[in-house]
């Protein structure tokens, strides 16, 4: 039983139903990913009370670049490429994730516009959590929220370092 209604987001693609009713299967793909490898089956229990799950086809465009957002999504089965516009309006594939991988941790933290976009690559099953969602873990279960915002700023400040040596790298050799 989940805690909190069906978000209203993907009216489009089949909804599965609460993450409480997958709690082994989703604990089983996301304990592997870097935000979630350190909690407990009973923890993941209790965020999946918060959680909704959904099954896209492929090619399915699940975040929009520049759209606003409030919400992550958890990567269960599948594939889903991250893309991102250039310069010259050229869409460039940054990276594909799969299970246990999560999108979207800036919009849920912040609320502004989608860095990048996220298409499926196959079928794909995932998880959303909004920030509404987070706000009632942050009241309910608040060793569990400072828990999974720690991890959030370790993934976020992970990536960050990741682009910034990308960024020096290809200042100091220039590409001619």
């Amino acid at each position: 039983m989940s805690i909190t209604s069906r978000p209203p987001l993907y009216d489009d693609l089949d909804y599965l139903g609460a993450a409480s009713g997958y709690v082994e299967e989703v604990y089983a793909v996301i304990s592997k990913g870097p935000l979630f490898e350190h909690f407990s089956l009973k923890e993941i229990e209790a965020l999946c009370q918060y959680m909704h799950c959904f099954a896209a086809s492929r090619d399915r465009v699940l975040l929009n670049e520049g759209v606003e957002g409030d919400y992550l999504l958890i990567v269960l089965s599948g594939r889903v490429s991250v893309r991102k516009l250039n310069p010259k309006g050229e869409v460039v594939a940054i990276t594909t994730v799969g299970p246990g991988m999560s999108l979207g941790e800036m919009s849920l933290i912040d609320g502004e516009r989608r860095f990048a976009s996220c298409v499926t690559v196959e079928p794909t099953d995932f998880a959303v959590m909004t920030r509404a969602d987070l706000n009632e873990i942050l009241l309910t279960h608040p060793r569990l929220a400072n828990k999974l915002l720690i991890k959030l700023m370790q993934v976020l400040v992970s990536r960050l370092r990741e682009t910034g040596n990308l960024l020096l790298s290809n200042y100091l050799n220039p590409v001619l």
